[in-house]
């Protein structure tokens, strides 16, 4: 599994169809991606991992703070083409994203332990598979891949 991580000022997720709209302060976009070997053990280490990545600044403009730590909100976003491989050719080759069912029951999961640790009013998600518009004003920029220990 991979996120990567976006510590923003605001964060928001619009979908057309169906219509739906999510949106953030200071926080965390987390951008998820999921392969085919991936288990609920690599899910559970990455959400964790996640809330615990010492991003923000403290009093002194060190990046010493969490996004636990600041009781910062997340907006968690499906993300499969974060396992598109360019190596070869001009188009990226996804077949090792993990195919709906599993990456839908993963995805679900990563953002269930996410609430578990942040509190349900501290998360907002989009629609996992469906065509969404992110909007994503970096803060720092400060961008950060994190990946499972798989």
């Amino acid at each position: 599994m991979r996120a990567l991580l976006q510590r923003c000022s605001e964060g928001g997720v619009y979908i057309k169809e169906p219509v739906h709209k999510a949106e953030i302060n200071k926080g965390l976009v987390i951008l998820l991606g999921i392969k085919n070997e991936d288990t609920q053990v690599e899910c559970d280490y990455l959400a964790t991992k996640v809330l615990n990545q010492r991003i923000f600044e403290d009093e002194n403009g060190k990046m010493n703070l969490s996004v636990k730590d600041i009781k910062g909100e997340v907006l968690i976003v499906s993300q499969f083409t974060l396992y598109g491989e360019t190596k070869k050719g001009n188009r990226p080759d996804f077949t090792s994203a993990a195919k709906p069912p599993l990456a839908t029951g993963l995805y679900n999961r990563f953002v269930e332990k996410v609430k578990e640790e942040l509190g349900e009013n501290f998360v907002k998600t989009g629609i996992f598979g469906a065509m969404m518009s992110v909007k994503i004003i970096n803060d720092g920029p400060v961008t950060i891949l994190v990946e499972s220990k798989n």
